[in-house]
């Protein structure tokens, strides 16, 4: 990025909890960008984290006078954007998540979108990588067109393009002034349903294959379930509150846990049921074991045996997950207002 006089400045929100393993990582890529430091802050919302997570942010506040920390009570995403956007003094807010690594030009080429493209929010496509066997699988299944769909920032690299939606977004001041804070009642999928409101207002979010970030896949599977669990449930919300928000791809896992269990629910009934549902999840279990061997081409043997789990879990729990969602919620079909608190707090 070339020099200027007064760049804008910069504000990261860290909304965190329970990142003790990540965060210093994190923090590293943040303190190593390539932008001017004095035109950088760096704003912590932690949600009353258990493990080492605050200590490790204060001892950094004590070598870094730009981070400044916050406790978060109710702890979750949207509670600590919220908490941290009126503190922000920003012309530029970006949104960074304790498990991923910016790359050190990230800040520089989001600023030199924002400011040559007419675009209003910026991200690029995110690089789901793996410490272990597991987190190796679950990067790859995550990062596939198999596991996630057509998920663009997941699955997509090469190319610049408008977006619905990207990971670790900047925005520009104008644009959050005017779509306002975060929707406090999504535990997930807060993102999608903010990128959704953004260009319902006329606004666009930019997609640039040039600015990179990395992201720490989960080291298990009982918490990649839980992810895609949440992931699904509380997409429901953000289905009744905008229903142009969806794509054909989020209807499709809960769908097929659907077809299973009513095939499970004819072969108890019906003597053909059981070849209906033999069937149907031989036919998967051929699409998972195909998918693995393609997308796991030249890695290790065992995150290939273990892409097939992977892929059902996210499949599975995400399904499962919309289907509860909309037994829970089946009331709230009217009620599109949500949990956005009046700007300013």
């Amino acid at each position: 990025m070339e020099p200027a006089i007064n760049p804008p400045f910069i504000s990261l929100l860290l909304p965190i909890r329970n990142e003790e393993v990540y965060i210093p990582a994190c923090l590293n890529s943040l303190r190593a960008q390539d932008y001017p430091a004095n035109r950088i802050e760096i704003l912590v919302a932690d949600g009353m984290s258990t493990d080492n997570t605050k200590q490790i942010v204060t001892d950094w506040m004590q070598q870094d006078r730009r981070v400044r920390i916050y406790d978060n009570p109710q702890q979750i995403v949207p509670t600590g954007l919220n908490l941290l956007i009126p503190q922000a003094k920003g012309d530029i807010l970006i949104r960074v998540d304790g498990h991923c690594v910016l790359a050190s030009d990230y800040v520089s080429k989001c600023v030199r979108h924002l400011l040559n493209g007419d675009v209003d929010g910026v991200g690029g496509p995110m690089h789901s990588i793996g410490q272990d066997l597991i987190s190796q699988a679950t990067a790859i299944a995550m990062s596939s067109k198999f596991g996630v769909g057509n998920s663009s920032f997941r699955t997509e690299t090469g190319q610049t393009k408008l977006a619905d939606t990207v990971p670790f977004p900047a925005y520009t001041r104008e644009i959050i002034e005017k779509v306002g804070l975060y929707d406090e009642e999504l535990v997930r999928n807060q993102d999608d349903e903010y990128n959704y409101r953004i260009r319902k207002a006329g606004g666009k979010i930019l997609l640039a294959e040039d600015v990179h970030s990395d992201y720490f896949s989960r080291g298990s599977f009982a918490k990649l379930w839980k992810q895609y669990f949440q992931y699904g449930f509380w997409k429901v919300r953000v289905f009744q509150k905008h229903p142009k928000q969806m794509s054909p791809r989020q209807f499709v896992p809960p769908l097929f846990v659907l077809a299973l269990l009513s095939a499970a629910v004819l072969a108890f009934a019906v003597a053909w049921g059981w070849y209906a549902l033999v069937g149907l999840f031989g036919v998967y279990v051929f699409a998972c074991l195909a998918a693995a061997l393609i997308y796991g081409k030249g890695q290790k043997t065992g995150v290939v045996l273990l892409l097939p789990l992977a892929y059902t879990i996210i499949h599975t729990s995400y399904g499962l997950g919309f289907l509860l969602g909309l037994l829970r919620f089946a009331n709230r079909w009217n009620d599109k207002t949500g949990k956005v608190p009046e700007w300013p707090v």
